[in-house]
């Protein structure tokens, strides 16, 4: 009885915005909004991948773009349902739309641009296991390690020993990947100092089972 009326005042609350966005199809590049009101450690912003998946603990990769937010909120809904005594009650909402959906995808496949923006700053994305993944303006000459803290930190699902950055020369088209152990670092290791740059791609990968 507890978790209908909840779930009931919550739908009552989230009347307005769904309303907006229910002929809205998710895109990559969207950042979407996840509560589970069974289990708010659950709780994060999922960013949608250019191939169109989302990553969601406990489950892994799954289809988002496409669909609307009902659908997607019924999706994930069913694949953590194995996980629960019954199926999650799961809200969704478009938190931020994809208008970084098109730099996201060149970085990741490697056309970003070299030059810094106007203001100053330059653009690196995060994917995976990050509080705020999308885009990130930095100030130049910030490390891996500096941007990690100013991006919100890493979830508990990050898999620390396994980061990655992807970084590709905006002339030759060669991607370098770069490997960053976190949690050795965070033992007291030496951080190596990695200096990001213009289009740079942290990719965070979901923590395997025991690791």
């Amino acid at each position: 009885m507890l978790r209908t009326l909840l779930g009931l005042m919550m739908a009552i609350i989230l009347v307005p915005a769904a309303w907006a966005q229910s002929s809205y199809r998710i895109q990559p590049g969207d950042v979407l909004n996840m509560e589970v009101l069974e289990d708010p450690s659950l709780n994060r912003n999922l960013l949608v991948l250019p191939d169109g998946t989302v990553s969601l603990p406990l489950v892994g990769a799954i289809a988002a773009s496409g669909k609307s937010v009902d659908g997607m909120q019924s999706a994930i809904s069913a694949a953590l349902a194995p996980k629960f005594a019954s199926p999650p009650t799961i809200f969704l909402s478009v938190g931020q739309l994809n208008a970084t959906t098109q730099a996201v995808a060149n970085a990741t496949a490697g056309l970003a641009a070299s030059s810094v923006t106007s203001s100053g700053l330059m653009s690196v994305f995060a994917l995976g296991e990050v509080n705020k993944p999308g885009r990130l303006d930095i100030e130049p000459g910030t490390t891996l390690l500096q941007f990690l803290a100013e991006n919100g930190g890493l979830t508990k699902f990050a898999a620390t020993k396994r980061i990655q950055l992807r970084r590709v020369d905006s002339k030759t088209g060669k991607e370098t990947l770069y490997n960053f152990d976190y949690k050795a670092v965070q033992r007291g290791a030496n951080a190596p100092v990695i200096v990001l740059r213009e289009g740079d791609v942290v990719v965070v990968p979901e923590r395997r089972l025991f690791e």
